[in-house]
């Protein structure tokens, strides 16, 4: 039986692998269709479950709660994926792209005082600067001859996702969290279907490896990532779950050895050494004190992306 205090650990662990999925998915998927080809396909299939759920439960939903969670899906998956994804696609690496989008947990702690009432202690001031040192560590090899105004495309998407989060702590959405993964999905199906078919970006690819990055991000990025995202901010305040996307660009060099043959150097392993306390530095409640839990499926909470 998961304990109390477990439960934050395990979910956590389980965000950083599959949101590190998404960068790989990306760099997968991007090599037979363009960014937002993929993600229309990406939600097409995600859109679909989502309805099927959706009919079968018959949710009560609030305008206020609807009106939320389109924002929602606007800004932590239309702003945030269409331009991370995009800048992959021009040819950023999925390491550096992790190690753009691990800045959040800096946006967020400098808002988080005074728009949502979490406290930042100088404790976890010092982890999250010590984090963005270690990400800066474990990519430092991997920036290329990129133009640097591409990079302004998962820099736009990182602000769609701190401005989403921030969003969403401030209005409080009572809708569960699976009800909000699906809203959140159907708003992004329409969204990336619509734009990428007036764009005449939406074809059907017949390299049987696209679909199987498809699956691979509807399944681990979709289903995994952000439902885990859900849970963790529930469970966690935002700047204590931003913490955790220090991982991020670590295990997104992992898979990508891994699953692409990229080598690691000595430096990324000491910079994953350095993120790994970080996160223990934000993460760690002062004075052992056993987390408060708050995880209730039917009612109330926190919820973000789908």
């Amino acid at each position: 039986m998961i304990t109390p205090r477990a439960l934050p650990v395990l979910a956590g662990a389980g965000f950083v692998v599959f949101w590190s999925c998404g960068f790989i998915g990306a760099r997968w998927g991007t090599e037979y269709a363009s960014a937002f080809d993929l993600l229309a396909w990406r939600y097409l299939v995600a859109g679909a479950l989502a309805a099927a759920v959706l009919l079968k439960r018959r949710p009560h939903l609030t305008r206020s709660d609807l009106i939320t969670h389109a924002v929602m899906a606007f800004l932590t998956q239309c702003v945030y994926l269409g331009l991370i994804f995009t800048g992959i696609d021009h040819g950023i690496s999925a390491g550096v792209t992790a190690l753009i989008g691990s800045l959040q947990p800096i946006l967020i702690a400098t808002v988080a005082g005074p728009l949502l009432g979490e406290r930042v202690s100088p404790r976890q001031w010092i982890g999250l600067l010590l984090g963005l040192a270690g990400v800066a560590f474990v990519v430092a090899d991997d920036l290329g001859a990129t133009p640097a105004l591409t990079f302004l495309l998962p820099i736009g998407g990182l602000l769609g996702l701190v401005t989403g989060t921030v969003w969403e702590r401030h209005r409080k959405p009572t809708t569960n969290l699976l009800d909000a993964l699906c809203l959140q999905s159907l708003v992004s199906c329409i969204f990336f279907v619509v734009v990428t078919a007036s764009t005449g970006q939406l074809t059907v690819p017949h390299d049987v490896q696209f679909y199987g990055a498809v699956l691979w991000l509807v399944v681990l990025a979709t289903g995994g990532g952000w439902g885990l995202y859900l849970v963790n901010l529930r469970l966690s305040g935002a700047t204590r779950i931003s913490g955790l996307l220090y991982l991020v660009p670590p295990t997104t060099m992992l898979f990508a050895f891994l699953l692409f043959g990229e080598t690691i150097g000595a430096l990324a392993v000491g910079g994953m050494l350095l993120c790994a306390f970080a996160v223990l530095l934000i993460t760690a409640r002062p004075g052992g004190r056993k987390a408060r839990i708050s995880l209730r499926c039917d009612n109330g909470g926190t919820t973000v992306a789908g």
